[in-house]
């Protein structure tokens, strides 16, 4: 866009602005994005930039932005939570350079329940998947949810214990029975129908379709006020406020919901003109190492198709050839064994894919170029995507190419880029999970493949085991008195055990 460009009338789009809440996006003298803002009233948050004042009492970081916008735009929403919710997804769409929330891999909180347990419960995540189970949310208020949460276990009577099947052996152990937080469904004080219902329940009011514990809430807090107690209706109040902030009805912006300017055909159109392709890169795979020393060096592939994600497509890997850190080797080999099963199972036919794009530098294109000569791939076109400046490194090419921030191509690239990490990160943490919960019971002489399964059945958790007395542990088949009182030393830390071997997935 031209730099000729004329200033927007800020006091014109002022005087249109509503008190509502709502959401922001400002713009430089090329048109591109440069901070995203929320506010519970946008006339007054906004004015408030271009107030004759705010050039001599705001920090130099604000006066610079003020200086550079050139044009402004905003989104009414319905409520504060959905500015939340709304601005993060913007930010990480543009990704402006006068923003630093939400450009990490941050989610919203999320409740998770599933009804197809023995005795479902409600925890809190920040990752929806395709596992049956219920989700409510996101929520922007992620105090507002826990106070929630909290409250509706108390009010419902829902555990809150860990366990996959609470039982006998938990029971003993928990104060919520006692102080009548859980209906106790573990030991039979409750039917598992009847649990069920008051879990459906709970669903329905954090689904804001049943208002009656608003209701009740409400009279207790009045009834209070009349008593003068005053603490407790204070208490009340807050919990109240809490409460309706979780069950207000908000927008979810998802993908297809949220407004946006991404056009994955232009920005595939681009891509293809700024690498110079035969055709646009309708399939594109992702490549990405993540890893910690040698701890668990894991890859992830990534597909788009047609510029959005294709997570049918989606593929992680254990690095096994190497025993030590190398980003490059580790390139060369998860780019091995993906082309190398394509041309396997592909026969004379072979689905590849229209680029291939790798997270790095020259190092790790060379070594992904020299995996795909060896399997007769050369032909297929691929890059490196380099981080620090987003420089596209290709084979051949003397120098790295450099696209505009605003490039529809370069977004297109950092989508599928940040894919591919977000997907190494989050395989490779829960291996390191995994790793803990287990390496300590496997390091432990007396303790076989199958007794670790039990007690991790029985008890749920190392934690847990690690709190109970050595009888609790002798209940369990095979585990003798002084075996329970070897692992319960061993977990407490006070015997040094060899270290367990690592194992391979």
């Amino acid at each position: 866009m031209s730099s000729t460009k004329q200033r927007a009338d800020f006091q014109k789009i002022l005087r249109d602005m509503p008190h509502k809440p709502g959401v922001y996006v400002m713009r430089d003298r090329l048109d591109h994005v440069i901070y995203v803002g929320k506010a519970r009233d946008l006339r007054r948050r906004v004015g408030s930039y271009f107030m004759p004042s705010r050039r001599f009492s705001a920090d130099l970081k604000t006066r610079a932005l003020i200086d550079t916008v050139w044009d402004l735009e905003y989104h009414v929403v319905r409520s504060e939570a959905e500015a939340v919710l709304f601005e993060g997804k913007l930010i990480k769409e543009f990704r402006p350079k006068y923003n630093i929330s939400f450009r990490d891999d941050k989610r919203f909180l999320l409740v998770r329940v599933h009804l197809g347990e023995a005795v479902p419960r409600f925890s809190l995540t920040r990752l929806r998947k395709e596992d049956g189970a219920r989700y409510f949310g996101p929520f922007a208020h992620a105090g507002a949810l826990r106070t929630t949460l909290d409250a509706v276990r108390r009010r419902f009577g829902l555990r809150s214990c860990r366990a996959l099947e609470p039982g006998e052996n938990d029971f003993k152990h928990c104060l919520d029975h006692v102080i009548k937080n859980c209906s106790a469904p573990c030991v039979g004080r409750i039917s598992k129908v009847d649990y069920l219902e008051r879990v459906r329940q709970a669903c329905d009011f954090l689904d804001g379709q049943s208002r009656e514990m608003l209701g009740q809430i409400e009279s207790e807090m009045k009834s209070a006020a009349e008593r003068m107690d005053f603490e407790k209706a204070a208490q009340l109040r807050n919990l109240l406020e809490d409460l309706k902030t979780t069950t207000r009805p908000v927008t979810r912006f998802t993908r297809k919901s949220l407004p946006t300017t991404i056009d994955p055909g232009r920005d595939l159109a681009a891509l293809q003109s700024a690498l110079q392709l035969p055709v646009p890169p309708r399939v594109m795979e992702c490549f990405d190492i993540s890893n910690i020393s040698s701890t668990h060096i894991v890859a992830s592939m990534v597909r788009f198709r047609d510029g959005v994600p294709d997570r049918a497509g989606y593929r992680t890997y254990r690095i096994k050839g190497l025993t030590t850190q190398d980003d490059f080797a580790s390139m060369a080999e998860v780019v091995k064994r993906r082309y190398g099963r394509i041309l396997r199972e592909g026969g004379d036919a072979p689905v590849l894919p229209d680029l291939v794009i790798v997270d790095g530098g020259r190092g790790q294109l060379s070594s992904a170029c020299r995996e795909l000569n060896r399997l007769g791939l050369e032909r297929l076109p691929v890059i490196g995507l380099a981080k620090e400046f987003e420089e596209i490194h290709r084979p051949g090419a003397a120098l790295p190419l450099r696209l505009p921030e605003d490039s529809g191509a370069l977004r297109l690239l950092q989508r599928i880029r940040d894919e591919a990490h977000r997907t190494a990160n989050g395989f490779h943490s829960l291996l390191l999970k995994k790793r803990v919960r287990e390496s300590l019971l496997d390091a432990i002489p007396g303790v076989s493949a199958a007794r670790k399964r039990a007690l991790l059945a029985e008890f749920g958790s190392v934690e847990r085991i690690k709190s109970l007395a050595p009888g609790a542990l002798a209940v369990i088949p095979g585990i003798s008195q002084a075996l329970a009182g070897r692992i319960l030393a061993t977990l407490n830390g006070h015997s040094n055990p060899p270290a367990p071997h690592a194992t391979e997935l």
